[in-house]
């Protein structure tokens, strides 16, 4: 199977995200619902007691970032970037 063109590729953004970890898939499915969800591509990269690295499509960043400020627990992004390094680095 041949790799796919970088123009056909998913363009992915990392969120740091801190509060309580465990409420983040909720907080996304009651904001935007599960056919919202599916189209976040939410994947886990690290998770914490309190902060958790995930990634999602960079089209839907503003949309979690939504979801996040209507949970009724404390929910927020401390930084989001286009690569790892970039959001480990500061």
């Amino acid at each position: 199977m041949k790799p796919l063109k970088p123009s056909m590729r998913e363009k992915k953004r990392y969120l740091l995200v801190c509060g309580r970890v465990k409420d983040i898939e909720k907080a996304i499915l009651e904001g935007i619902g599960v056919i919202g969800a599916s189209k976040t591509g939410l994947n886990w990269i690290k998770s914490g007691s309190d902060k958790a690295i995930i990634s999602v499509n960079r089209e839907a960043v503003d949309s979690v970032r939504a979801c996040f400020a209507i949970w009724s627990e404390k929910l927020w992004v401390e930084r989001v970037s286009g690569t790892l390094k970039g959001l480990r680095g500061k």
